[in-house]
């Protein structure tokens, strides 16, 4: 991916906060260039001096990249079920983080699981579970520790990662972030 498509992209996000949040309706338009039509999974991540604030995404490519990052951009700052919506004063206080994901692929062993390089989804039955590639990294996690929290996220044992009837799938992502720094 092209430099220019990331600084878009994070501008598209920041842009379509501060339009909701200012009752704006300002917009970017999509530049002519098929890049931003793709279908792809993609989160977008909120962080506040450095602590999680929002992060909300489509695991697989159902809208265009240009559609899915205004869209997540919205869910991570006012719909994360683990924050109160983002509030006008806390807007500069955001850095915004984008990752664009590869196609789901199964997992059939652990060994095929590489920390720093994939993110997982685990399924089993009504429950899924997603861990961004980040996340390990940011935790030192081990494969197996990764698989586990993956599960717990998924609301069932930090084993059942180990069962038969459970899906797990690995994915790798380009992620990037604004470059600059908030106080």
């Amino acid at each position: 991916m092209k430099q220019e498509h990331k600084d878009f992209l994070l501008k598209l996000a920041r842009n379509t906060i501060k339009n909701k949040l200012y009752g704006s309706s300002e917009k970017l338009e999509c530049p002519a260039d098929d890049f931003y039509k793709k279908k792809r999974g993609a989160f977008v991540t909120l962080h506040k001096h450095g602590q999680l604030r929002g992060c909300i995404g489509y695991i697989e490519g159902i809208k265009s990249i240009y559609d899915t990052i205004k869209e997540m951009a919205i869910a991570a700052a006012f719909q994360d079920p683990r924050f109160p919506a983002l509030q006008k004063d806390e807007l500069d206080q955001i850095d915004i983080e984008i990752s664009l994901l590869t196609p789901l692929e199964k997992v059939e062993s652990k060994e095929d699981i590489k920390i720093g390089k994939h993110g997982l989804l685990i399924r089993n039955g009504f429950n899924s579970g997603l861990l961004l590639p980040q996340v390990a990294t940011e935790w030192n996690w081990d494969v197996e520790t990764f698989l586990e929290q993956t599960c717990r996220k998924a609301g069932l044992h930090g084993n059942c990662w180990k069962e038969s009837s459970t899906q797990i799938f690995r994915f790798s992502a380009e992620i990037f972030s604004e470059s600059r720094k908030n106080s």
